[in-house]
């Protein structure tokens, strides 16, 4: 005999891990998209940013391949992000073919806010939890992170803007 799904129990938080991941995770975006505002940027900008900055003289061609989109795509962010005065485009001198990617004195300043914002944002968020707790809870959710593929300094969101 079949029962009613309407009359299982409701499971304790500790069993809905992947319900209480969404709910955080919709939360954390768009509080950060909030403190993002006075910079005029989205959160999606914030992730080009650091990779450029993490790796000056990117090309255009690796950014797409470290997002797993399509490089046309990645023109079409780079543009917006240089129209913002934060990234400059550069000719390869290995190949004048390409585009190495840098930030701007203007990206530059704007990187050391959104630090500060992210830095703020992250202890808002996990202000309920002690340091140990803090570590722990990174170290669990790297580890699953890593066991699904995903890389750790990118948003999978990249490839669901494609």
């Amino acid at each position: 005999m079949a029962t009613d799904p309407a009359a299982q129990p409701f499971r304790p938080p500790a069993q809905r891990v992947s319900f209480l991941l969404s709910q955080l995770g919709m939360y954390a975006t768009a509080r950060f998209a909030e403190r993002l505002s006075a910079l005029e940027l989205q959160p999606s900008d914030v992730g080009l940013l650091r990779l450029i900055a993490t790796d000056p003289g990117m090309s255009q061609q690796a950014l797409a391949a470290k997002l797993g989109v399509v490089p046309s795509r990645v023109v079409a962010l780079v543009d917006g992000l240089q129209a913002k005065g934060l990234v400059e485009r550069q000719r390869s001198a290995r190949d004048r073919r390409n585009y190495e990617l840098h930030l701007s004195v203007g990206g530059r300043a704007v990187m050391a806010q959104m630090r500060e914002i992210g830095e703020a944002h992250e202890a808002d968020l996990v202000e309920a939890l002690s340091a140990e707790e803090r570590r722990t809870l990174g170290e669990l959710l790297a580890k699953v992170a890593t066991s699904h593929g995903i890389e750790p300094d990118v948003h999978p969101g990249y490839r669901a803007q494609s």
